[in-house]
């Protein structure tokens, strides 16, 4: 019976330098119940202690290294907290995607250019793209008209954010929406 091998774990890498994994000799210390100014290292760590709180190196390229005086999981759960609220505000880009034949019909092209109009007054942007099949690449002219058409049908709904081109059996362009609308 073979002995079966674990991958060793991960050690987590700590985003902060804490207590005494700060190297600097002299810190600028910052936090409440503490009076800032510019401490020995050794000064700033037994202020920290006297408080039984860390001291976190919040600044490290500053001259000399800023650093506070504060509950570590507490703050690093506050910054955990901060970036998950930048991601949430974050805005998301949805890409829509309208598929063309080099033949499409008059009738479809007007039910894709509703369906592309309401996407932009959404807020998304759309993806029109012809897919030529089989033979039907030697009608690259039908392809960039159908998608010149499209654009100018979608002229006061959304602005052209790539033209046309022709990648393989595929001619795609990008329309952004003018105005994005927030629910």
């Amino acid at each position: 019976m073979a002995l079966q091998r674990r991958p060793p774990r991960r050690v987590v890498e700590e985003p902060y330098k804490i207590n005494e994994r700060i190297q600097a000799r002299q810190v600028r210390v910052v936090g409440e119940n503490v009076e800032q100014g510019i401490y020995d290292i050794q000064q700033a760590r037994a202020l920290a202690q006297a408080q039984n709180l860390d001291l976190v190196e919040i600044s490290p390229n500053a001259v000399p290294p800023v650093c506070r005086i504060v509950d570590y999981s507490k703050f690093k759960y506050e910054q955990k907290k901060k970036q998950k609220e930048i991601k949430a505000k974050a805005q998301k880009v949805v890409i829509k995607e309208i598929r063309f034949g080099p033949n499409t019909d008059d009738h479809d092209f007007d039910f894709k250019l509703k369906h592309a109009i309401s996407f932009l007054k959404e807020g998304a942007k759309v993806k029109a793209y012809v897919q030529f099949v089989g033979r039907a690449i030697v009608f690259k002219e039908r392809g960039f008209q159908l998608l010149d058409r499209f654009a100018k049908g979608l002229e006061e709904h959304g602005k052209i954010e790539a033209e046309p081109k022709l990648e393989g059996k595929r001619m795609s362009m990008f329309i952004a929406p003018k105005v994005v609308v927030k629910k």
